[in-house]
């Protein structure tokens, strides 16, 4: 690994373990229940608003969490939206060849929230972060999108949000809700599992199968093939996963070879700092369902969280199988587009 590479893992380790020192001493916390959403006719209240409009197709994305101050949810400060900006700014590029990109800054649930021992707590924060993003696609869907072709995306509480948007919008048999599932391209909902349980609720919750169907959700979260247990794959729950290298849902082995590219990218602008083919291999775990990575040293991708136990590579979902993501968005957008015709 190079010293670039070792210089944004290490900022990134060191801000989220500086973040949990004091956040794992957090009880329990009155939640009060937000009344309203961001007002998004603004346009400050949007980080792209439909950037790349030379794409004919919409990806509305969703941010991870990046709040490290907030004891419940982010208010919109200046510090707040410049680490919203760089996260966003890493995310966006797996969908900037294909798609035009909407993401709106909304309040989500700060880091500190995941240390809550109070589920009930925990699930008013992620509530109020939902209102926002909520609000954000209806507007979209109403101003924004004008019949085109969609995707939805988002990492990790970004994925939790989609799941959260496709429960809302896109099941039963209302015109509306009809017509989005017509025209869904796909859902990467990456870093937040899918379950059984879900898919058996929401049936309009559709798991991946192969490389190119459409109306679906890609969906995996990484480890080393050591862990029992995590906060993203609780012991018990098995995810349903499809694995990026080979695009299969069984735990047929896929070979370093397939790994198209895994990244390092600016921490700041997005930047594509360097890009290594056939590093790593994977496969899916048969009993608990996470995307395990063959040929790893989790000394050079640390767990960084201490909500993560060693072995997690949740931080990494998206940088170790980058180029083969983003190969695969252009791959679906093309079919989904060949099947309109």
């Amino acid at each position: 690994m190079n010293k670039r590479t070792n210089a944004v893992l290490l900022s990134l380790t060191l801000m989220v373990m500086m973040f949990f020192q004091s956040a794992l001493r957090v009880e329990a916390v009155n939640v009060l229940p937000f009344t309203s959403a961001l007002d998004y006719s603004l346009s400050a209240n949007w980080l792209y608003d439909g950037a790349y409009p030379e794409n004919g197709v919409d990806v509305f994305i969703v941010a991870p969490s990046v709040d490290t101050k907030s004891e419940v949810n982010s208010a919109m400060t200046d510090g707040y939206k410049k680490a919203f900006r760089y996260a966003m700014n890493q995310q966006q590029a797996i969908y900037a060849k294909t798609a035009r990109i909407y993401a709106p800054y909304y309040r989500q649930a700060a880091l500190n929230v995941y240390s809550f021992s109070d589920a009930e707590a925990r699930e008013k924060a992620m509530q109020n972060a939902y209102i926002d993003v909520s609000a954000a696609f209806k507007y979209y869907l109403e101003h924004k999108n004008n019949g085109r072709p969609l995707m939805l995306a988002g990492f990790s509480q970004g994925a939790d949000m989609c799941y959260r948007i496709l429960e809302e919008y896109y099941g039963g048999d209302s015109d509306r809700a009809v017509s989005l599932r017509e025209n869904l391209i796909a859902v990467y909902a990456i870093g937040w599992d899918m379950t059984e349980e879900m898919v058996a609720k929401y049936p309009q919750i559709v798991p991946a199968k192969n490389e190119t169907d459409t109306g679906v959700v890609i969906s995996f979260d990484c480890e080393d093939g050591t862990v029992t247990d995590s906060i993203i794959t609780p012991a018990g729950t098995k995810a349903l996963s499809i694995n990026p290298l080979n695009w299969k849902t069984d735990s047929t082995k896929a070979d370093k070879s397939l790994n198209k590219g895994s990244v390092t990218q600016d921490s700041k602008t997005g930047a594509i700092t360097s890009v290594e083919a056939g590093k790593y291999g994977a496969y899916i775990d048969p009993n608990r369902g996470t995307l395990i990575v063959t040929g790893i040293d989790t000394n050079k991708y640390p767990a960084g969280l201490a909500i993560f136990p060693t072995g997690s590579l949740h931080l990494y979902d998206n940088f170790l199988f980058f180029v083969n993501l983003q190969d695969n968005v252009q791959k679906r957008t093309e079919s989904f587009l060949q099947n309109k015709k």
